[in-house]
């Protein structure tokens, strides 16, 4: 990609890198030195900048405080044996961010702006991708309003920014997940497919309340019956069902998941049945029940692959094999050995920086 942004680069005096243990990584806690910034004044964005990461100021009247006129982006970095640092499919994080930019009344980022922003700015912070196995460098990328106006309208100013830090696993173990019938995350109309914070804001409770009662993660079904299967928590959810995998449709209330399609396409490229269908909560307890259901995972990019071990229902614990999860621990090896560069890119989905 030619350099065609004027990015002002201003470095830390001293990298924090040397206090990283990335064998021992606090998920989301320890933060790169740098962080990339751009301003839109209402016409165009300007001030392309890269600047030491710390605390940014915002009026009290800020929009994106007072009304959620935020939007955001999950992706990450992984490097490979030759220590090339290796993005996967950050154009797709480009195209969702628009999208859910448009919805909340926010405007839209040139690709140059999204990908050679984030580019200088891994480029500048590559020590920070670790190279141990398991870990990758998370990417978040975020706008938001900053207009001094408490009024409930569009912002017309805003700042986009990325920040980036070390990970290790979002979950360590096998999850247990409930079926929840009372809360809803998204309803038709709504703002579910869009990564916008008020979202996550929502959910925060009732996973609160399940998490009080020993699980993990919701599964999240529709807001009007709640009789359809649609999303978990942090995750897309998919099942094998006699050897066919499922998994409900994107659309208004179902965010359209970067790591879903990449499963998606791997297991159609493998020749595996795959089902986008609806998928009913009866449907699922009965398959279940007749010892049908094979597997069940989550699906993201902070998660990954995230085998469930417990799905409960009206109070009933359905416990799984886990030793039956043959396709979800494959698409998972299949997923890493394209991340970090051990297996072909077929599908052209990693950015080199």
């Amino acid at each position: 990609m030619v350099h065609t942004l004027d990015i002002r680069v201003e470095k830390v005096a001293q990298s924090r890198v040397a206090e990283m243990d990335f064998h021992n990584i606090d998920f989301a806690r320890q933060y790169a030195d740098h962080m990339f910034i751009a301003d839109y004044d209402g016409n165009e964005w300007h001030d392309f900048r890269i600047v030491p990461y710390g605390n940014i100021s915002i009026s009290p009247a800020n929009p994106a405080i007072h009304y959620g006129q935020s939007v955001f982006e999950g992706l990450k970095a992984y490097k490979n044996a030759a220590g090339e640092v290796l993005i996967f499919r950050p154009h797709k994080n480009f195209e969702r961010m628009n999208i859910s930019a448009e919805r909340m009344m926010m405007p839209q980022l040139s690709e140059e702006i999204f990908m050679e922003g984030m580019r200088e700015l891994i480029n500048l912070d590559r020590d920070w991708v670790p190279d141990v196995a398991g870990t990758s460098l998370y990417i978040r990328p975020f706008m938001f309003a900053t207009d001094e106006y408490i009024g409930v309208r569009p912002s017309d100013t805003f700042t986009f920014m990325i920040i980036t830090c070390p990970v290790g696993a979002y979950y360590a173990r096998p999850v247990k997940v409930k079926i929840e019938e009372h809360y809803t995350r998204a309803v038709k109309g709504g703002t579910g497919f869009a990564k916008t914070a008020g979202n996550y804001a929502a959910s925060l409770y009732p996973a609160h309340l399940a998490q009080k009662e020993g699980y993990d993660q919701l599964i999240w079904t529709d807001g009007q019956f709640h009789k359809l299967i649609e999303e978990s928590g942090t995750m897309n959810i998919m099942f094998v069902i006699n050897n066919t995998l499922i998994t409900a449709p994107v659309g208004d209330t179902i965010l359209n998941g970067i790591t879903r399609d990449s499963v998606l396409e791997l297991a159609r490229d493998w020749g595996m049945k795959v089902e986008v269908r609806p998928l009913e909560v009866e449907e699922l307890i009965a398959a279940i029940e007749d010892n049908q259901l094979q597997e069940a995972f989550g699906v993201g990019t902070a998660a990954t692959i995230a085998h469930i071990e417990v799905i409960a229902y009206r109070g009933h614990d359905y416990p799984l094999d886990l030793g039956r999860r043959q396709f979800s621990a494959k698409v998972l090896d299949a997923l890493n050995d394209i991340r970090y560069g051990r297996a072909e890119d077929k599908f052209g989905w990693n950015y080199r920086v």
